[in-house]
């Protein structure tokens, strides 16, 4: 059955949403490798699994469907065309040699679609490999991976983003993340669930990642360029929206290329269809170049301006709402290193955030925006908040 997606706003009632629930490979981290895997702790697998079916939950309370990446991704290397797909890319690793990449070759092929699926995403140790040989495979300790783990998954904003009918699968800049993208990119081209779908951004191109990309209005994206995405990404991603008429204007935002501000989302997401939380240290900082199809069809370029206020002419609107935290600096600088800044709406002023974020959550609900509260201890040791381990592929027209 052909589902019908579209998602044209932040904040739009959602329908569906895609979610990966994290298992095995957050099992993979150790003090030796968290850093490597962009993780800032060692989580309790757990707990975290508690904290996102808590999640999941909260969301399907307000109607929404959650769909896993886990089990599309299972049902999708059920296709043979797939299945070669996502093999190939693993095999493609040039660490291997030819020794070790015939032996896990042969160790994919036997395993069933459901268990190949948990493999691709929990990785491979030495250890678990039921054969091996040549070189490459005897100086590897037992719990080295054969297959790195993909622990980053958890946040599904990144490898994928819907804009109008069409989906970007982004091109993701850290070489432990590039992989997600991989299976994302086979989802959506081989699952029947996405049969005909168009893609806006494929893997390879200039480095673009979903957490940079907020659907302000239906036709206008801002998308953010630092740490994660680049501005030739950007531009590559505003040039496809104007040939396809998803979009007539887009917003370059500069953010500080650093691991507290990895993306646009982690300092400023979208509450109601007027407003933004935002980081109070950039609220007044924060700039913005105007993107829009030049009449020879080459990209016109103007700015830099204040962000909210290039935002509300693209949006059509007098003014766009900062809510600002209002918080002393400490207890701001925590709260954003927490993801304070990171929620998921629901629909207008309906948002989903960490409860840890006590400060900004009561500031939002002042303004008027309803919080649902989830605990987030554990996941929150990747980086990401509500808005990061959810991507939308559904949402009512904004």
């Amino acid at each position: 059955m052909v589902s019908h997606h579209h998602v044209d706003s932040e904040v739009g009632r959602l329908g569906t949403v895609l979610l990966h629930r994290p298992g095995a490979e957050l099992a993979r981290l150790t003090p030796r490798n968290n850093d490597s895997l962009l993780f800032d702790g060692i989580p309790w697998v757990g707990r975290a699994q508690e904290e996102h079916d808590t999640f999941a939950q909260a969301l399907r309370g307000h109607g929404v469907e959650v769909v896993y990446v886990s089990d599309l991704l299972a049902e999708t290397v059920a296709v043979p065309t797939a299945r070669d797909e996502v093999t190939r890319a693993v095999l493609d690793d040039v660490r291997l040699g030819d020794t070790l990449r015939r032996h896990v070759a042969n160790h994919l092929a036997a395993l069933d679609p459901a268990a190949l699926a948990t493999t691709l995403i929990a990785g491979l140790s030495r250890a678990e490999l039921r054969a091996g040989g040549g070189i490459v495979h005897a100086l590897m300790d037992r719990s080295d991976f054969v297959i790195d783990p993909l622990p980053n998954l958890l946040f599904t904003r990144d490898s994928s983003v819907w804009i109008g009918d069409q989906v970007a699968v982004t091109s993701l800049a850290m070489h432990a993340r590039r992989r997600e993208t991989t299976l994302t990119h086979a989802i959506y081209r081989h699952h029947p669930r996405f049969a005909g779908t168009s893609l806006v951004y494929e893997p390879g191109l200039e480095h673009l990642e979903g957490g940079d990309v907020l659907l302000l209005a239906p036709g206008v994206v801002a998308v953010g360029v630092g740490e994660r995405t680049r501005p030739a990404g950007a531009e590559r991603l505003a040039r496809r929206c104007f040939e396809r008429g998803l979009a007539h204007t887009v917003l370059v935002v500069p953010i500080a290329q650093q691991r507290a501000t990895m993306h646009l989302d982690t300092v400023c997401t979208m509450v109601d269809v007027d407003a933004v939380v935002m980081y109070p240290n950039v609220a007044s900082s924060l700039q913005s170049w105007t993107v829009t199809a030049g009449p020879s069809g080459e990209p016109a370029v103007s700015g830099p301006e204040p962000f909210i206020v290039g935002a509300a002419k693209a949006m059509r609107i007098d003014t766009l709402r900062i809510i600002d935290t209002g918080l002393d600096p400490v207890t701001a600088e925590r709260e954003q290193w927490d993801d304070g800044n990171n929620t998921l709406a629901i629909a207008p002023r309906l948002c989903v955030a960490y409860e840890r974020n006590v400060e900004t959550n009561a500031q939002l609900e002042r303004n008027g925006i309803e919080v649902i509260r989830i605990p987030g201890s554990e996941l929150g040791s990747g980086r990401g908040g509500p808005r990061c381990m959810s991507a939308p592929i559904l949402r009512a027209a904004g």
